[in-house]
């Protein structure tokens, strides 16, 4: 453990095991003695998530920490997540010495490889066949672990996970002596920050002659997609997860105006930063064959060259970044002008509310128009547009936003305007598992690197909390994060109902195979779990309890559409 940490590793996701006992005890010793934090997680597979939360708020792998068997299984999600996104993770799997293998030994599978090539590197460790540890024996020790740590953060290759399988003899653990804390001036962490080395050129872009670049900033495109948006004079088609949703090039509405002959049909060259998965309109724009296309290679496993599937012969133009030179005209200011305008007037003002200047108006009559019209504001039920607008409201940058693979996350990509916060979603497998104990992991982080305390929120379904529920349960040793699960309730999976398959089945078949309803006390699970409750069937009640002090709380919202 005080290699990893010299390494850069300073966070250990621990679920209680036989086989690994010894690898959570010296973690827990380490804790005490200074270097590492850990967190103790009741079952794997919300562990691995928890680990990818972790990694996520601090750019650097997490540890998680297993026993051997169906254990190190239960991490395969996480793994195929963080494989796909690009988030470095450490897995420490605990197995049988070599001679019990292969020969029906309880608990044992062939874990070596278990991930396949979701993982750049796996290091087996034998069992040591002597007492105490030599000097030879912790130089070895510190290879492995600087060469996981440099696999999972990307010096050679792309960032992502990494697998130590430690075989273990029995005894499996004894007392623990005089363990040396690892010292901050030890604690490498610029070893262990996440970077991408992708060996591609840099593009020399310049802004166009007759205006028609787009700027697309997919899930994790970070802060330079504005700016390749602003230095190229170019519209900003910003996902909400894409940490560039802000600036004045941004359009909201890409997605209507990608579909316009007038917009989408003009647009001859496309900038990709990050992992678009939001949309059907973006990769159709990217298939086509009068749009140039340049990516920035991302973290993840696989480049975005969606045009590969149309034109395999015409790969898209890859490369490591992209830098501008030349000077944009009146002519880029007019082509970002007319996309801003026109996703502005597709938003219009939204609900606008009651008339303020009847508030302030003389006449009585004016001012009880105004009252009625507030009270029936605040009466009003939720629906997702509300939902998304409200927590999109109350989030700061202090704050962090996690949205499930549900369909809110849509709608909120829709209609949410431009504000410069810390935003995340599972993307590179764009599953709904996992999606609570990713916000755990992160609230956790957050708050050791944090001095003024936010607040965590994650906005998700109802299926999308039922499939992590075991990220409600937390030991009672364990430290508790400030989080805000707030749940859009809609009993089943709405996002099918925008689906093909909504136009061609019968109604009770869509309903049993497909949306499947359900009908949970979320009350009574989350309080039975520890959680504070909150519900808010109105507009009003939204307000009152998203400002609600409470330290773990689950908000749930009747959705009225």
């Amino acid at each position: 453990m005080q290699e990893f940490a010299r390494a850069g590793v300073t966070e250990v996701v621990v679920s209680p095991g036989s086989r690994s006992q010894a690898l959570a005890l010296a973690a827990v010793a380490l804790e005490r003695a200074g270097g590492i934090t850990v967190h103790v997680r009741l079952d794997e597979r919300t562990a691995g998530f928890f680990a990818l939360g972790l990694a996520i708020e601090t750019g650097r792998p997490a540890l998680v920490v297993t026993t051997s068997g169906t254990a190190v299984a239960n991490l395969h999600p996480a793994v195929l997540e963080a494989h796909h996104s690009g988030v470095p993770m450490i897995v420490v799997s605990a197995d049988r010495p070599s001679e019990l293998r292969g020969i029906g030994s309880n608990q044992t599978t062939v874990q070596p490889g278990i991930f396949a090539d979701a993982v750049s590197f796996v290091r087996e460790v034998e069992a040591p066949t002597a007492h105490g540890v030599d000097d030879g024996t912790r130089e070895v020790v510190r290879g492995i672990a600087r060469e996981a740590v440099a696999a999972a953060s990307g010096h050679t290759g792309q960032p992502g996970p990494a697998q130590v399988n430690v075989a273990f003899r029995e005894p499996l653990s004894a007392t623990l002596h005089d363990v040396a804390g690892v010292p901050d001036d030890e604690i490498d962490t610029a070893y262990a920050t996440r970077r991408v080395h992708t060996g591609l050129p840099v593009a020399e872009l310049t802004p166009d002659d007759d205006p028609a670049t787009v700027v697309i900033a997919g899930h994790d495109a970070g802060e330079d997609a504005e700016r390749v948006a602003w230095e190229l004079g170019a519209p900003l088609l910003a996902e909400v997860s894409s940490g560039a949703r802000y600036g004045r090039n941004l359009v909201v509405t890409y997605r209507e105006l990608l579909r316009d002959p007038e917009f989408g049909g003009r647009v001859r060259r496309a900038v990709v930063l990050g992992h678009p998965t939001l949309s059907r309109e973006v990769p159709a724009l990217l298939q086509r064959d009068d749009v140039e296309v340049v990516t920035v290679r991302g973290a993840g496993a696989d480049p975005y060259e969606p045009s590969r599937a149309s034109r395999p012969d015409e790969p898209t133009t890859l490369v490591s970044d992209v830098r501008v030179t030349g000077r944009t005209s009146p002519g880029h200011r007019a082509w970002v002008g007319r996309w801003v305008a026109a996703s502005r007037a597709a938003l219009g003002d939204g609900d606008a509310g009651p008339d303020l200047d009847a508030k302030r108006s003389e006449d009585r009559a004016e001012r009880n128009r105004f009252l009625k019209d507030e009270v029936a504001l605040r009466r009003r039920p939720v629906d997702r547009a509300m939902l998304a607008d409200a927590v999109w409201g109350v989030t700061w940058p202090h704050d962090r936003l996690v949205l499930g693979a549900s369909q809110i996350i849509r709608v909120a990509d829709g209609r949410v305007a431009g504000k410069k916060i810390r935003v995340h979603a599972n993307r590179g497998l764009a599953g709904i598992d996992g999606t609570v104990s990713t916000a755990l992991g992160i609230a956790a982080a957050l708050e050791t690197t944090q001095a003024a305390g936010g607040t965590t929120r994650v906005l998700l379904g109802d299926l999308t909390l039922l499939h992590d529920v075991g990220a409600l349960v937390t030991g009672t040793e364990e430290r508790t994060q400030r989080v805000q699960v707030v749940l859009g309730n809609d009993e089943g999976g709405a996002i099918f109902r925008g689906l093909e398959v909504a136009e061609t089945t019968p109604a009770a078949d869509m309903r049993r195979m497909m949306t499947t309803p359900q009908h949970v006390d979320v009350e009574r699970v989350v309080t039975g779990l520890g959680w504070e409750y909150r519900r808010a069937a109105t507009w009003g009640d939204l307000e009152r309890v998203l400002t609600d002090p409470a330290e773990r709380v689950v908000i749930e919202v009747p959705l009225a559409d």
